[in-house]
């Protein structure tokens, strides 16, 4: 049986990763690569931003899983693996009428939220765009609440946010998808299989303010830790994932 996808790619990146959404190509890096993903936004029905933030999450988790990934003679096996190893460097683009049009026939995967759509697609080089994605624009993915989400569920796996750190909605959506993912490494295959037999629910939500993101950071669960090259300081801490079969025994 082959290695499952989803065990971290090498020690000491369960609890703390240092990600980039940096797309621009550097020429040191010829073999590193970048998971791209769009999100739909309309002039007239834009997403909600939590919406986004949770279906740009589950994107990434549905590409993890995806048989095509998962299994060694998949298609985007190698890619995944390679991306993985190096650094999950994710960036999120936006598109509208007839750009996101030119993105469907794209190998990849689009999920839908409540009012969000978020395309990932299996990860390229950081110099290798699809001339359908490089075109379309990073800056731009200010997205709002109509109004404040519920309090999610009991039971719902939550990627919380840090309520010190200001985030655009696109670099947000990455960051969420860099917490979903540490979450999926460090569950076993069990946890792995109920959560995408469930579709993956999961909530977005801030800290409830700075002691709970002290209790997060210090509780042993996956912390996502941004490279800096964009919007925050580096080494910032920016989402920790607290799935229920993460929660340390006590």
């Amino acid at each position: 049986m082959g290695p499952i996808l989803g065990a971290a790619p090498a020690a000491g990146r369960l609890n703390g990763v240092t990600v980039s959404e940096s797309a621009a190509p550097h020429p040191a890096e010829p073999d590193r690569f970048v998971l791209p993903l769009v999100v739909r936004i309309e002039r007239t029905a834009p997403p909600a931003r939590t919406d986004a933030l949770e279906t740009a999450a589950r994107a990434v988790l549905t590409l993890l899983a995806d048989p095509r990934t998962v299994e060694e003679t998949g298609e985007w096996h190698k890619r995944v693996r390679l991306w993985e190893e190096r650094q999950i460097r994710k960036v999120v683009r936006r598109a509208r009428g007839a750009e996101w049009r030119r993105t469907e026939p794209l190998e990849g995967i689009t999920v839908s939220g409540r009012t969000a759509q978020v395309r990932v697609f299996p990860p390229v080089p950081l110099d290798g765009w699809p001339k359908e994605l490089a075109r379309l624009q990073v800056s731009g993915t200010e997205l709002d609440d109509p109004q404040p989400p519920a309090a999610p569920a009991a039971g719902t796996p939550v990627l919380w946010l840090n309520p010190e750190v200001e985030m655009s909605a696109g670099k947000a959506m990455a960051q969420a998808g860099h917490a979903a993912q540490l979450a999926w490494w460090q569950l076993d295959a069990a946890a792995r299989t109920e959560w995408g037999a469930a579709g993956f629910p999961l909530a977005v939500r801030p800290a409830h303010g700075p002691a709970h993101w002290a209790e997060l950071t210090g509780g042993g669960l996956p912390v996502v830790r941004d490279a800096g090259f964009t919007e925050v300081a580096p080494g910032s801490c920016t989402v920790v994932a607290e799935h229920p079969a993460l929660r340390p025994a006590g």
